[in-house]
């Protein structure tokens, strides 16, 4: 039996610009609507899209062949130009995603059907990165002056904002920001549907309690994520399941390193002492957090990549140790023995318990004498300062998505913000050795050496405290026993493998 599917998740769609946004979430739900190059099939492997094959030419010139008869949902056909307009679009400077295509020199249109792109040496994650480049129309960007990306961080909205026009397995027909946007299925879509949902229904309940209680009364189908403390009660409920998934998402607090402070204005910034950092997370016990916050559902890590991920080293993911009396040690080493006052920054409906993970850690620095102005607000207004570089500390979470690689930590987060990389890097960080690994590690072929530049420079990313990594978060969704909706480890939710039963 098709029907719709009703879905409720902690945090609203942030907005339907592809480009607009450096938000995973938000990526994940457009996915239902654009369709890239290459995707991600149903074990994360590579599978073609709306590309239908590639060959390498040489070592640095790709042709890929598109495929035929595909049409945008207000019916235009989809050909070579709507590659290269949103390859373009993509890597403008003002795109919050430009990271992913950092690597790409040219795209070229040979026919209708078939574009080469020139990669600025060998490349060997372009079809990863690929996986992740939204393809829009661009006869629909001409029209409407769009053909230059919004920018959530700097508030630049087009009309791609509030319109989403792509060639995926589901249209969407209405969009109320923070309120409820409506999907229905593609009847046109090139592809054919493993799925028998006819149209799928999306709302933003931040409240855990609101969500859980919708999701037991039968007023919506499918809850993301289920809060960790309801797990037992859902798997108890007669018809709900629960699913759980270890997640490639990596919590950590990113640290300003900014020459001031941007709490205290007028101020050195203390973040710039190693110790500081130092002794930051010697404070933070994250036993402590596993246990009573996450529920022991975590994963601790002292590296900035989940295991499954390329470039991920068990010798860069030894615990750093909880110890507040070295933290204290070197904290006075730094010249903050008398004390040191921060500002903590945390959204309370982007990441699991984020809120309560902040309200701990503020805690245990007040121990080691740090006084901690912990201010949490809403994603919404969070992500635009962060992106902003106007925080001192704050929670962010990295998946290495597109990719999936651990490259992508380098590229986006730790990389100089110049050449298109850094595409991530809220807090200015800067390492000559990191800056040279990450381009080395762009144009390695042999994929021992690779893997090798990636891990040593998140190896000393990690002695530089560049980041303070927390956990592996987990992911879990609950949803009626009459729908069958697989799981992902890249927390994305893909509902045309969604099935009534």
């Amino acid at each position: 039996m098709a029907e719709q599917l009703r879905w409720a998740s902690a945090t609203d769609i942030a907005t339907l610009d592809p480009y607009a946004h450096g938000e995973s979430f938000t990526s994940g739900v457009l996915a239902h609507v654009f369709d890239p190059l290459v995707r991600r099939g149903r074990t994360l492997e590579i599978e073609p899209a709306l590309a239908t094959e590639w060959e390498l030419l040489d070592p640095v010139t790709w042709r890929f062949k598109l495929r035929e008869g595909v049409k945008f949902h207000n019916g235009n056909p989809f050909t070579a130009d709507d590659v290269i307009a949103s390859i373009t679009r993509i890597g403008d400077s003002g795109s919050r995603q430009r990271s992913n295509v950092v690597q790409i020199e040219s795209v070229t249109k040979v026919d209708d059907l078939t574009i080469d792109i020139v990669t600025k040496g060998p490349s060997p994650l372009l079809l990863n990165d690929l996986a992740g480049v939204m393809i829009m129309d661009k006869e629909w960007m001409e029209a409407n002056d769009a053909l230059l990306p919004g920018n959530l961080g700097e508030g630049i909205t087009t009309a791609a904002s509030n319109e989403a026009v792509g060639t995926g397995p589901f249209k969407v027909v209405s969009y109320r920001p923070d309120a409820e946007t409506n999907f229905v299925v593609n009847e046109d879509w090139w592809d054919t549907p493993q799925h028998n949902i006819t149209a799928i229904q999306f709302k933003p309940v931040k409240s855990d309690a609101t969500r859980v209680a919708a999701l037991l009364s039968g007023e919506v189908d499918l809850i993301t994520p289920a809060p960790l403390q309801d797990l037992a009660r859902l798997e108890s409920a007669p018809g709900i399941i629960v699913d759980e998934e270890p997640s490639l998402r990596v919590l950590m607090l990113a640290l300003n390193r900014r020459p001031e402070s941007q709490a205290f204005p007028g101020t050195p910034n203390p973040l710039n002492e190693l110790k500081v950092r130092q002794a930051l997370w010697h404070a933070i016990d994250m036993d402590s957090i596993q246990k009573r916050i996450m529920r022991g559902k975590s994963r601790n890590t002292s590296t900035f990549v989940a295991p499954p991920v390329p470039g991920y080293s068990e010798a860069n993911d030894v615990p750093y140790g909880y110890d507040p009396e070295l933290a204290k040690k070197l904290l006075a080493e730094a010249g903050f023995g008398d004390g040191l006052k921060l500002r903590l920054n945390c959204t309370n409906d982007r990441y699991i318990n984020d809120e309560q993970i902040c309200v701990a850690i503020s805690s245990m620095w007040t121990r080691i004498g740090i006084e901690t102005d912990l201010q949490v607000e809403s994603r919404a207004t969070f992500f635009p300062r962060q992106d902003r570089g106007e925080l001192d500390v704050s929670l962010t979470g990295w998946a290495t998505l597109p990719s999936m690689d651990g490259f992508s930590m380098l590229r986006s987060m730790l990389a100089d913000t110049k050449d298109g990389f850094g595409g991530g890097n809220d807090i200015a960080y800067v390492h000559p050795r990191i800056e040279e690994l990450t381009r080395l590690a762009a144009v390695e072929l042999d994929e021992t050496k690779r893997r090798g530049y990636i891990s040593e420079g998140l190896a000393i990313a990690g002695a530089d405290v560049a980041y303070i990594p927390l956990h592996q978060q987990p992911v879990a969704a609950a949803m009626s026993d009459r729908f069958d909706i697989p799981q992902f480890a890249d927390e994305y939710i893909r509902l045309w493998y969604a099935t009534a039963k």
